[in-house]
């Protein structure tokens, strides 16, 4: 056989066999296509191996979501190397993002559903609303900070969130006209539960909020169960206070020499 024809015979089995190699290691992960488009797409996927899935986060609706949400969006842009470390990132006006894993806490202990209708105080970053707006059908997130707002809403809005509803104002009201809630998370930390959250929760819903002193705080997750939250702390954590009202019924309380009345069941 003349060398020329071997040589065209190698070359075409060795094509064959690289393509048949593709076809398998492709075919084996074909759920899930490597993202080509966006760099921050490995680092994103490092985050929820280990500091989400590694710490005990297992519902796989919210992983996803924490895989798909941009982080790095929600931050400025001289932290964005940052974005999925877990840490807490200032994002201006005294306020930071809140570190990955207690986020994926929050949203995991609120258990929420695709039929769910969340309010949010504390938009902040936007952030926490953006991983709610992958997981259930409306969210409504009210923030007291006019300049973070109208920045979080802007990325909401880039990002195409069509479901995720935003607007500035004192979360400690809530927002009557959304009203009821299924489910309702806090995002800063009040000294006692505003009464217009338990009110504007649905009768079986659930509520996720920090409660406590600057630096003495826990995570309560309560039910609403007969009109009355039911429910206990869940762990420890450190959150912003929650400012507005709040804040200045807990500075009269403390005028007039009374203790904080954190109203836990």
């Amino acid at each position: 056989m003349p060398r020329s024809r071997n040589r065209h015979i190698h070359r075409t089995r060795s094509v064959l066999l690289i393509c048949l190699t593709f076809a398998f290691a492709g075919g084996a992960r074909s759920d899930e296509p490597a993202d080509t488009t966006d760099p921050f797409a490995p680092a994103r996927a490092r985050m929820v191996e280990r500091h989400l899935d590694g710490r005990g986060i297992k519902d796989d609706r919210v992983l996803d979501a924490f895989r798909t949400v941009p982080r790095h969006k929600f931050v400025p842009e001289a932290y964005q190397r940052l974005a999925y470390e877990d840490e807490s990132i200032p994002i201006g006006e005294g306020q930071t993002i809140t570190a990955s894993f207690d986020v994926a806490f929050m949203t995991d202990v609120l258990k929420p559903v695709p039929t769910d209708i969340v309010y949010e105080v504390g938009t902040g970053s936007g952030y926490q609303a953006a991983i709610l707006g992958q997981l259930v059908a409306e969210v409504y997130s009210v923030e007291i900070h006019e300049p973070l707002a109208t920045q979080a809403a802007k990325v909401i809005k880039e990002l195409g969130y069509d479901n995720i509803h935003t607007r500035h104002g004192d979360g400690y009201l809530g927002w009557p006209e959304a009203a009821p809630f299924d489910k309702i998370i806090v995002t800063c930390a009040p000294e006692s539960i505003p009464p217009p959250l338990v009110e504007q929760l649905k009768e079986g819903g659930r509520i996720v909020i920090p409660i406590g002193s600057r630096f003495d705080q826990k995570v309560y997750v309560f039910d609403k169960i007969d009109g009355k939250l039911v429910g206990d702390a869940v762990r420890p954590t450190l959150f912003v206070p929650m400012t507005g009202r709040a804040q200045r019924e807990a500075a009269e309380r403390r005028a007039r020499g009374e203790a904080p009345e954190p109203n836990v069941p």
